[in-house]
């Protein structure tokens, strides 16, 4: 996933420049649908901000072919093709998805001492509530080769490209919060600091006793972890053995 890494703004550049490529080739074919080559250059831009840095950088991505075609007048399209752009937008980042974290993609090795702290037998089921594009299953595969890792997203656009980077995990659409904990080891999270008490008490009523609450970054409020990793350089990684992980409250 190489265009987080690349500078700003080379990542849009090359992303607008995909998307007006596939619009002028597309109106290039006799009786080639308008809204139909608008929808699939506004498609190249929309898969392509996933892979954007922060929210506002993958704003831009996806929003930069359309609003540059609008500006300039370049097709004539009727009024309603300009909601193309916003109905891809979310059905990759679906509105419900938003109480949730952005696509924060976890660092490869963030988990890399994990299993040290929370061993875990041959076959446990791991769970990475919320994977995104794979990073977190990714991390988690380097700690733990022999689990057997499981992820869940809503959006079907991101579970689709999880499920093509991870091929070794059991990726599923659905949401996490609905979805039961009860037959995990372990839980992974990179959530938002406001979700973190939810996620504890929803792990505190399903999980079983001596499984894991794994969160990176955040730790759940008024709660003293069971162990914390904190690699140089990176983020805290907060662990909570069930039970007794509740917040305060929740």
């Amino acid at each position: 996933m190489a265009l987080a890494h690349i500078p700003w703004p080379l990542p849009a550049l090359a992303a607008w420049a995909c998307a007006w490529l596939v619009f002028v080739a597309l109106q290039r074919i006799p009786g080639f649908p308008p809204v139909a080559a608008l929808l699939l250059a506004c498609l190249v831009g929309t898969v392509a901000s996933v892979l954007g840095g922060s929210w506002w950088r993958r704003g831009l991505i996806a929003a930069g072919f359309p609003l540059s075609l609008a500006l300039l007048g370049a097709a004539s399209l009727p009024t309603w093709a300009w909601l193309v752009p916003l109905a891809l937008l979310l059905l990759v980042y679906p509105l419900n998805a938003w109480r949730d974290a952005p696509l924060f993609p976890t660092p490869h090795r963030a988990l890399h001492a994990l299993a040290a702290q929370a061993p875990l037998p041959p076959g446990a089921r791991v769970l990475d509530a919320g994977s995104g594009l794979g990073d977190g299953l990714m991390a988690l595969r380097h700690a733990y080769p022999a689990a057997r890792l499981e992820g869940l997203e809503w959006s079907w656009p991101l579970r689709l490209l999880c499920a093509l980077r991870c091929p070794w995990a059991r990726v599923r659409r659905g949401d996490m919060w609905a979805a039961d904990w009860g037959g995990y080891q372990l839980v992974y999270l990179f959530q938002r600091p406001e979700s973190m008490a939810r996620a504890a008490a929803k792990a505190q009523a399903e999980m079983a006793p001596g499984t894991w609450l794994v969160s990176l970054e955040f730790a759940v409020p008024g709660v003293l972890p069971s162990a914390q990793l904190r690699p140089a350089g990176g983020r805290v990684v907060w662990l909570y053995r069930m039970p007794g992980v509740a917040a305060p409250g929740a």
